[in-house]
């Protein structure tokens, strides 16, 4: 159900109003941009797909109908780019952009607010995360960071991957489970 909020958020959209859109983007810059550096481990590739993400909210915002959350649509089409450029780069999956081998993704230092696992986690603990997290299948870790780190319910993360909520349900599980192991070293 779209609320007073989200349905004036939708015709400012449709007027093309460039005072919302610098609203949103100074808004929602940071986490799109961290978002993007963890999909793609590379700073200039999020950075083009930063870009590319703003110009679609521009060109597509007549879509936007206000019944779901703005950052769940902004996610989405952001989310969709990486995707479309895996494609075309004949890549097999989200996990090929974030191999091990290759480096992990990096870190950005955040100047605003900590999520909830920033605050929790000293820094060792969170280098200690962050390399178990590069470890983990694309599917667990983009699970476990649009839960913890974006703090998004479970309901907007299926809305973003497109997926039944039982499946983000069961990918957050294995998530957690698989950073419980690759963190204790014990066995499955």
């Amino acid at each position: 159900m779209a609320t007073d909020e989200s349905k004036a958020l939708a015709a400012g959209l449709r007027r093309r109003d460039p005072d919302l859109l610098d609203h949103l983007i100074e808004q929602y810059q940071y986490r799109l941009f961290r978002y993007l550096v963890y999909l793609t481990a590379s700073r200039e590739r999020a950075e083009d797909f930063f870009q590319e993400t703003w110009i679609r909210v521009l060109e597509r915002g007549h879509q936007y109908d206000g019944r779901a959350r703005f950052e769940t649509w902004l996610f989405s089409i952001a989310r969709h780019l990486v995707i479309d450029w895996s494609r075309q780069k004949r890549t097999q999956s989200l996990d090929s952009l974030l191999d091990p081998e290759d480096g992990a993704p990096m870190e950005i230092a955040d100047h605003s607010d900590t999520s909830a696992l920033n605050v929790m986690l000293t820094q060792e603990e969170r280098a200690a995360v962050q390399t178990s997290l590069g470890r983990l299948p694309a599917i667990h870790r983009e699970v476990l960071l649009l839960r913890f780190q974006e703090e998004m319910p479970l309901a907007e993360i299926a809305s973003i991957l497109d997926v039944p909520l039982a499946t983000v349900k069961s990918r957050l599980y294995r998530g957690l489970e698989g950073l419980r192991v690759l963190m204790t070293g014990q066995a499955l």
